[in-house]
């Protein structure tokens, strides 16, 4: 029979190839695994405390995004994020939580420093060029 700690292992093994995860996190869920492994053993409750919901506002910051599913952080922009981890769409998590499409699922740096960089490549008055060009030709 496995020990506690091959468990352990095994459970983070399988969930870090499903996720990306930083050296600390991997740390903490290791760390979490065995503790509630530990609990079960012993017939102990590993009932956590409920975790109070994240408001629009609280998970739309400045400078990062938090998932308002499983509560990770630091996020610049949540698509890739709510695909890999929790196989939603944009449009489907918006609907769980009611996020107006106004809100953008981005970091405002993030998307401000996008913004900035596209202007600095001359990329609108591209597209600018581009949508006047294909207006002269269908009108001819």
């Amino acid at each position: 029979m496995p020990t506690l700690l091959e468990l352990t292992a095994d459970i983070v093994s399988a969930h870090v190839t499903n996720m990306q995860m930083t050296s600390d996190e991997m740390l903490q869920e290791l760390q979490k695994v065995h503790t509630s492994l530990k609990a079960l053993e012993s017939g102990a409750s590993i009932d956590a405390e409920p975790k109070k919901p994240l408001t629009i506002k609280q998970a739309f910051k400045k400078n990062e995004v938090i998932c308002m599913i499983c509560g990770k952080g630091g996020f610049k922009t949540l698509k890739r994020h709510l695909t890999h981890a929790h196989n939603l769409k944009p449009g489907q998590y918006r609907k769980q939580f009611n996020i107006p499409s106004s809100i953008s699922l981005t970091a405002k740096s993030y998307s401000e420093s996008r913004r900035q960089t596209a202007i600095d490549k001359g990329l609108a008055y591209g597209l600018a060029k581009a949508r006047e060009l294909r207006a002269a030709k269908k009108e001819n």
